[in-house]
């Protein structure tokens, strides 16, 4: 029960900083959406890449996802392919970024 309980946390955790992360950057970009559609990008990326490496797996589930998410941000921001690519591009660095510093800011265990 505790794993689950800590599995379910880490998601929750790791699901407000991604949406907040993609709130701030589809903001630099103009878009007027709420809170709530970073949370619901965020949440949609997550299904769909976990849905797709499920069956695929590998570096094709990646490409696959990728693309399925671009067409999701799509959807939800109401934007086209090139702002899409490049929101995710800034996306996936500014994540990249965080979770490199994030383990970090509790400290040594």
């Amino acid at each position: 029960m505790e794993s689950f309980v800590a599995t379910a946390l880490s998601f929750i955790i790791a699901l407000i900083i991604s949406a907040i992360v993609i709130y701030v950057i589809v903001k630099l970009f103009g878009e007027e959406e709420a809170f709530t559609t970073a949370v619901l990008a965020a949440l949609a990326g997550t299904i769909i890449y976990t849905i797709v490496y499920y069956f695929v797996g590998g570096l094709i589930a990646a490409f696959i996802a990728g693309i399925a998410w671009l067409i999701a941000l799509q959807m939800l921001y109401k934007i086209g392919w090139i702002k899409s690519l490049i929101i995710a591009i800034v996306i996936w660095i500014v994540t990249s970024i965080v979770a490199w510093f994030l383990p970090t800011l509790g400290g040594p265990v």
